[in-house]
């Protein structure tokens, strides 16, 4: 079988790769599995010189994945060369920070000496989608190889080439052989990765659906996993909010990545008396977003990464006019080559619709009205997903409140767009996934965190 990478905005293959047979991937498998113990004997500091050197790697050539990510799933090219920034970034604070993390922490007990110490689980399986392909990856591995483990990558399909990109650059950092390597492989064919003997933990960001799957294989196999599924983050306008600035922070969480990120704005959710106002400036802000070819400088929305998920998100969007809601913009399919969708604003979005209670995974807001901030907040806490969840209001303690005490997710911001951070830890809760990457919480899910007791 063959793994297909196409081009979204002109629907010309890229290229294709054959897939690894199962006994090339055991032996894949294996090679990683038994680099682990010279890697877990690396001294911190040699790891660390490694790693920033992947980070010089990713800045030098960030041009060159940029245009990578743009072939592969139509990113906007500018939007690539940030993300090579932001991977670059992700692997210079493990460098900096790994040692401090993983250092021995004594604790008082009736022991003579008590202290816990962390100690790495082994081979990771990293199972990474296409929307963000070096970002997702990097948040993963740095923190993972740092901690003494060794890694293995299954990409999605569709981004074949990013994943060997990634592969080279830590060959080409002069990691050891066989500490991160990239395995060709369908969905199909993943179980039998995970129950591999030599597998240790699992990470998966994908959906919901393949959360539930993976997370099946590996607990009966008792493998640790952290999943980082899906999300619909509510943005709870509040009355006293600057609505300008927050139909402009809004408008540039809905469409990064054209749309197709896991914690981008989804669901706006707007008091009666302020609704149209809103609406207005909403509205405007999106049809200034320009769509075009992702590999110019000024597009700002590019195609969605493939023909079937814009399909699906156009049927999501008409089931839920059938269903009530208002196309205030957008709506509809270009006649163009490729897997083009145009910004799209709904209104009078309710519950049983789509676009309430599904994931819109592309360039599509749904603006749920609501008479007040009570009501606010406990629509925007009804979903059957926990990623993230935003605040807009001048009375930023009020805001603190709401996000700190009221607002069910695992990020919740004020007065900005929800974004990842190397420094702060990142997931969610309900249906959107359970563990922590990033911050001192990331690197610890794939350590033995062990007690050393001594009479």
């Amino acid at each position: 079988m063959s793994l297909t990478s196409t081009n979204p905005a002109t629907a010309k293959l890229v290229r294709e790769y054959d897939e690894h047979t199962a006994e090339e991937a055991d032996r894949i498998i294996e090679s990683v599995a038994a680099a682990q113990g010279t890697w877990q004997s690396t001294e911190l500091g040699g790891r660390a010189r490694l790693m920033r050197k992947a980070a010089g790697i990713l800045r030098d050539r960030a041009g060159d994945y940029a245009l990578l990510m743009t072939a592969e799933m139509g990113k906007p090219v500018t939007q690539g060369r940030s993300e090579a920034e932001k991977c670059a970034w992700v692997c210079e604070y493990y460098a900096d920070n790994a040692a401090e993390f993983l250092a021995p922490e004594r604790i008082e007990s009736d022991a003579s000496e008590s202290f816990v110490v962390y100690r790495p689980l082994g081979t990771v399986l990293a199972i990474m989608p296409w929307n963000f392909p070096f970002w997702q990856v990097f948040r993963f591995a740095a923190p993972t190889l740092m901690a003494g483990n060794t890694a293995l990558l299954k990409h999605a399909s569709n981004v074949s080439e990013c994943a060997l990109a990634i592969e080279g650059i830590f060959r080409d950092a002069g990691f050891p052989d066989n500490v991160f390597r990239t395995l060709l492989v369908s969905g199909k064919n993943t179980g039998r990765v995970i129950e591999n003997r030599h597998i240790n933990a699992v990470s998966i960001t994908g959906s919901t659906e393949a959360g539930k799957s993976v997370a099946a294989t590996a607990g009966a196999a008792l493998k640790k996993t952290v999943l980082e599924l899906g999300g619909s983050d509510a943005y709870v306008i509040l009355e006293d909010a600057d609505l300008q600035e927050a139909a402009e922070t809004c408008v540039t969480s809905r469409l990064i990545n054209s749309g197709q990120s896991c914690i981008a704005a989804k669901r706006f959710v707007v008091p009666a008396r302020i609704r149209d106002h809103f609406e207005e400036l909403f509205v405007t802000e999106m049809q200034r977003r320009k769509l075009g070819d992702p590999t110019k400088e000024e597009t700002e929305i590019g195609p969605q990464a493939r023909a079937d998920l814009r399909d699906d998100l156009h049927r999501q969007v008409l089931e839920s006019i059938d269903k009530g809601a208002r196309c205030l913009l957008g709506g509809f399919v270009p006649e163009d080559e490729g897997a083009w969708y145009p910004a799209t604003v709904l209104t009078d979005v309710g519950p049983g619709m789509p676009a309430y209670d599904e994931e819109l995974f592309g360039p599509v807001a749904a603006i749920i009205p609501v008479a007040d901030e009570d009501e606010a907040i406990r629509v925007a806490n009804d979903s059957a997903f926990g990623l993230g969840a935003a605040v807009m209001t001048r009375d930023v303690r009020r805001g603190k409140k709401i996000a700190a005490e009221q607002l069910e997710a695992g990020a919740c911001f004020v007065n900005t767009y929800v974004k990842s951070d190397p420094r702060l830890p990142f997931g969610g809760i309900k249906d959107s996934g359970y563990g922590r990457e990033l911050g001192r919480n990331g690197i610890h899910e794939f350590v033995n965190i062990k007690t050393v007791y001594i009479r």
